[in-house]
């Protein structure tokens, strides 16, 4: 009953094109509407979720997961990972521009000698996120290797929002052992 729309951009010039409109169309599901944005400026992020919420969405996710090269080289998905303090505004600056659950998708950091993921998900936690989304990975490691259940786990207690972990779960059996393992 929960699935996430494909990311849309937060910039206000790609927003409105019929692809993304699509990506906004509700009239497909009847499920849980979450629209998932992605962008690097905070004021623009917001105006996202607005939009967003304007269209429908009844939980915004903001995507600080996607390890694409052309998603990084603008400074978005998983690029943010680098820095902080951005993630801080950007957060802040969505959780207060609507009255709807907002919630991150995230990876462990941006690579294996950058796991910053407890910070990031604190950060999260203080700027009102409702839930965080963990791929097990790094942006580095991409889909590559297998997912670190263990930085999930530290995550999970580190935070008193709801943590989803996400990566190499491919059955029942591997979804309750992820579940043992992280605490999640």
């Amino acid at each position: 009953a929960l699935a996430a729309c494909e990311m849309t951009s937060s910039n206000p010039l790609l927003r409105d094109t019929a692809f993304s409109r699509r990506r906004l169309d509700r009239a497909a599901s009847a499920a849980l509407h979450v629209v998932q944005i992605a962008g690097a400026d905070p004021a623009w992020l917001a105006d996202a979720a607005r939009h967003a919420v304007d269209a429908g969405a009844q939980i915004v996710d903001v995507n600080m997961g996607c390890p694409a090269k052309k998603v990084c080289n603008v400074y978005a998905g998983s690029a943010l990972l680098r820095d902080e303090r951005l993630v801080g505004q950007l957060l802040d600056r969505v959780v207060r521009a609507v009255d709807v659950p907002v919630t991150l998708k995230m990876r462990t950091g941006w690579s294996p000698d950058a796991r910053n993921g407890v910070r990031v998900a604190r950060i999260a936690a203080a700027a009102g996120i409702a839930a965080i989304a963990v791929h097990g990975r790094t942006r580095a490691c991409g889909y590559g290797g297998a997912a670190e259940y263990g930085t999930i786990a530290r995550i999970k207690a580190a935070v008193r929002v709801p943590v989803i972990a996400n990566g190499d779960i491919d059955g029942p059996q591997r979804a309750r052992a992820v579940l043992d393992a992280t605490g999640a």
